[in-house]
């Protein structure tokens, strides 16, 4: 679990710096401070338990927040 982690924050800091070429500077920033914490969580040895806790509370704050993004 603590790789998948790993993984994600590879991907977030590829459409980081496709962002960043694009453009998309606050996107950028966006996804390298994801990318710093994916790989921040995937070195800290928790437990599955934890790590499916946090992957669940980042998926309801990331919809929350598009879903007001789109909103407003």
């Amino acid at each position: 679990m603590p790789r998948m982690f790993r993984v994600l924050g590879f991907f977030c800091l590829l459409i980081a710096l496709l962002s960043l070429a694009y453009g998309m500077i606050e996107m950028s920033l966006l996804f390298f401070f994801q990318a710093a914490v994916f790989v921040l969580l995937g070195y800290m040895n928790l437990t599955e338990k934890t790590y499916i806790l946090t992957f669940w509370a980042y998926l309801i704050i990331s919809t929350v927040g598009l879903t007001y993004g789109a909103f407003f």
